[in-house]
């Protein structure tokens, strides 16, 4: 049985060189919010199948001057910072953390502050475009439930982190895990009472392991995580060579990279997302690849934090998993789109260098179409999970777009990259998650 058809302009990637424009596509949509067909006008049962949706009142018609697009997937947002969002962005990553974001996430002890913040969030997530986002929460088992339900009740799907982090050596004593004991105890008990939140919902949030990254983390924590991970085939989520400090901080402790940290420790699985990654050598994105990883580009925070520009085309042709991050706080903007343009911008800034005698790193490009892969499909094969495409068997996550400045002359493909470079907030027409409507402009 349906729930709905829409029928409209769409776009749909195949891969990162590819995208499929669907012209007046009819989604059928069934009842369990899963795509049952995709037609195109020149299909022998369209018109059979439009006017049976159109008596049985279940045909949505997307106007001619807007596009749908898949809804999209953010690999990395860390909630909790979402108050401090464009804040003292000059500062260095360690003065960052220590004197902004520690304090701000340490608040949400507070439930009524957590729920005025993640209702909020939530909302902006939704609007702008983005269906399913992996969050890091707070040390807060409570807090994190907060944002579960809110996230149940606006509709966006999700998969939430209990951050542990129990180094003292590398965390305040006035927020962090007591020990690793408790670290570990506390994100057992995170992990039932989640799975327990919205049971048989479809949107039910996923819960997730978080070792903050490996400089917060003790080895019995990191031990710890890894075990919970194997015992519950759960997604793992963490930073991985974000920034020079970083990556030499595990060189230092352990004597070697931070990817081989986590792998010794059970923590690289094919369920594994890792946030930013500027500084992987070969070595470790072979090591990433070789234990299907993915890798969470963030791009604007990578501008500020990383140290480097991800070599995305590079990890792309060797068949590494990518996706798309806000990284909100580190990157001040809730929009894909945002980052999915920044992403382009910096590859052409490795590809041709920042000076004259910075000759850049040649085939370092990506197009907009690779970037829009890896805020839809990129993301969903990251999360293991059938979202990001437009096409029978996915779930219909899907958002509407207003094209302010139609041009009657330029190609499909055209329209695409242009309505990707100038979509904002206020273009952002409908929002569904599971077929549902979840947000209207």
């Amino acid at each position: 049985m349906l729930k709905k058809v829409l029928v409209g302009n769409a776009y749909t990637a195949i891969d990162h060189h590819q995208i499929k424009f669907l012209p007046q596509a009819l989604i059928e949509i069934d009842s369990s919010g899963v795509i049952d067909r995709v037609l195109e006008p020149t299909a022998p049962d369209y018109q059979a199948a439009y006017q049976a949706a159109q008596q049985a009142h279940l045909l949505e018609k997307v106007p001619a001057d807007q596009v749908i697009f898949p809804g999209f997937v953010d690999l990395h947002v860390h909630a909790p910072q979402w108050p401090q969002a464009g804040l003292a962005l000059d500062k260095p990553l360690a003065a960052w953390l220590n004197d902004y974001t520690f304090p701000l996430e340490a608040k949400y002890q507070d439930l009524d502050f957590a729920r005025q913040v993640y209702h909020e969030l939530v909302h902006e997530l939704l609007a702008q475009g983005t269906t399913t986002v992996l969050f890091f929460g707070t040390i807060h088992p409570e807090a994190n439930l907060v944002l579960g339900e809110e996230s149940l009740h606006q509709g966006l799907r999700t998969l939430i982190g209990r951050v542990a982090m129990d180094n003292p050596d590398q965390t305040p004593a006035y927020y962090r895990d007591s020990s690793s004991q408790a670290a570990i105890v506390a994100t057992e008990t995170f992990i039932h009472q989640l799975n327990d939140l919205g049971k048989d919902n479809p949107l039910s949030p996923i819960p997730v392991i978080t070792p903050r990254f490996v400089p917060s983390c003790t080895d019995a924590t990191l031990a710890g995580l890894g075990r919970l991970a194997r015992k519950y085939d759960l997604p793992v989520q963490s930073h991985v060579s974000e920034s020079n400090w970083e990556h030499q901080y595990a060189i230092d402790r352990f004597g070697i990279h931070d990817a081989a940290v986590l792998d010794h420790f059970g923590l690289l699985t094919s369920r594994t997302v890792l946030a930013h990654a500027t500084q992987l050598t070969p070595e470790d994105q072979a090591l990433l690849r070789q234990r299907k990883t993915a890798i969470a580009h963030c791009p604007i925070s990578n501008a500020y934090f990383g140290n480097g520009v991800l070599p995305v085309n590079d990890l792309l042709a060797a068949k590494n998993r990518v996706g798309l991050g806000t990284d909100i706080s580190g990157g001040y903007s809730p929009s894909l789109y945002d980052n999915l343009r920044h992403a382009v911008a910096l590859s052409q800034v490795r590809n041709d260098g920042i000076s004259r005698d910075d000759e850049g790193i040649a085939n370092s490009r990506i197009s907009m179409v690779a970037s829009f892969y890896l805020a839809t499909v990129g993301g969903a094969e990251a999360l293991n999970l059938p979202v990001g495409r437009i096409q029978a068997g996915k779930i219909a996550d899907l958002q509407v777009v207003k094209d302010r400045f139609k041009r009657p002359t330029e190609t499909a493909q055209e329209r695409f990259e242009r309505i990707l470079y100038q979509t904002h907030r206020s273009e952002i027409m409908q929002v569904y998650t599971q077929g549902d409507q979840v947000y209207q402009a």
